[in-house]
């Protein structure tokens, strides 16, 4: 453990499910907190600020700090500033995006857009879709904050961003950029916020499709907890294998 100087956990299904703590995340993040070691948190959901997720942290008993807390709507806001600066941005998502949007100095339209910016948003109508779907069919680029198929809550597992970016794919035929994980942008960031070096960053998470991947498209240390998205049984089929593999975070320890 004492290797690590960036420990990254994703949130979904690894930190809470819903708005219910994982008991053994919150400890091993106590842990690593009284060791020096203050953890990052590294989410595909788009919705939430930073801000409104340090909140949510602080009501599990997680006190973190919101420049540790790196979110897909962060990273798409980031990638659209970096190739897209200047242009008008359709948003379909929640606050989150559009705060992010916002800070990164983007204008937001509901017609005729440079960009269709996707993420996650429960309260999306067909009306919505259909004006996004329009807009790309008409050359507007697409880049969505993740492709998650689902992602769990403390009643199960729903529909994720993935599965509404895969509705638009099919309609519009076009492929978006896609900058959560498991593409490596946020662990770069990370990387180099803190000027780490990779054999000092971990990854840890219970989609094996997104958190491992990530980690292991970016070259750094994973660990795959049980209980969320991937089961065990299904990890250990896949070609490449995670540095570690717990039932439980607690398991860390031992």
């Amino acid at each position: 453990m004492d290797k690590y100087k960036a420990v990254c956990f994703d949130l979904d299904g690894t930190v809470y499910r819903g708005k219910e703590a994982i008991p053994e995340a919150v400890e091993l993040i106590a842990t690593l907190s009284s060791r020096g070691t203050l953890p990052y948190y590294v989410t595909n959901n788009s919705s939430m600020t930073t801000g409104q997720l340090k909140a949510k942290l602080a009501t599990l008993g997680i006190q973190a700090q919101e420049d540790h807390i790196m979110t897909s709507a962060i990273a798409a806001a980031a990638y659209c500033k970096d190739h897209f600066d200047g242009a008008s941005v359709m948003m379909i998502g929640e606050e989150g995006l559009r705060t992010a949007l916002v800070e990164q100095g983007f204008s937001l339209t509901d017609r005729n857009p440079d960009i269709v910016v996707m993420g996650i948003d429960r309260d999306s109508t067909y009306a919505k879709l259909a004006e996004a779907c329009l807009a790309i069919r008409a050359g507007a680029a697409f880049v969505a904050t993740n492709g998650d198929k689902a992602f769990p809550t403390e009643r199960g597992l729903v529909p994720g961003n993935g599965s509404f970016v895969k509705l638009m794919e099919y309609a519009t035929g076009v492929i978006p950029v896609i900058v959560g994980k498991p593409e490596p942008h946020m662990l770069h960031f990370i990387q180099q916020q803190g000027g780490y070096q990779k054999d000092e960053m971990v990854m840890i998470g219970d989609n094996y499709e997104t958190d491992i991947e990530a980690g292991l498209r970016f070259g750094i240390d994973t660990i795959h907890v049980e209980g969320g998205v991937t089961s065990r049984e299904a990890v250990l089929t896949a070609e490449r294998q995670p540095t570690y593999l717990f039932s439980k975070l607690t398991d860390w320890n031992k």
